[in-house]
């Protein structure tokens, strides 16, 4: 039997989801050299974003944050919705390597970052 998680518990996974993405997004930009500033982050950030939000609604992430199966779903989600949002709405590219490495990277900052939030919730 599972416990419901308390409210605050959904507001700093969801908090850990988000900084996930724009870090990123900040570590991409950086590495390519096109530089750390807000609009550029937010503008390659955003279909990620908007990912994120399908993937919470679409699992009822508030409702289990805590657990593996969530978070592999809110990343999967996260991962390939912002991929078909980045090539479809925002008319920008998906090379294989690109999502080789979002789909990496993505998978160690929100599973990995929610692993670590449940850890410090448990104390």
């Amino acid at each position: 039997m599972t416990t419901r998680p308390n409210n605050r518990h959904a507001v700093f996974t969801a908090c850990v989801d988000i900084i996930a993405v724009v870090l990123f997004v900040a570590i991409g930009r950086r590495n390519h050299d096109e530089g750390t500033a807000i609009d550029g982050i937010a503008i390659v950030a955003a279909p990620f974003l908007i990912a994120l939000v399908g993937a919470w609604l679409s699992s009822r992430a508030w409702r289990t944050p805590g657990s593996m199966r969530t978070s592999v779903i809110v990343w999967l989600v996260t991962v390939f919705g912002g991929l078909e949002l980045r090539y479809f709405v925002f008319d920008r590219g998906t090379a294989r390597p690109f999502v080789i490495v979002a789909t990496l990277v993505l998978g160690v900052l929100i599973v990995g970052g929610r692993f670590v939030l449940n850890l410090r919730l448990k104390r």
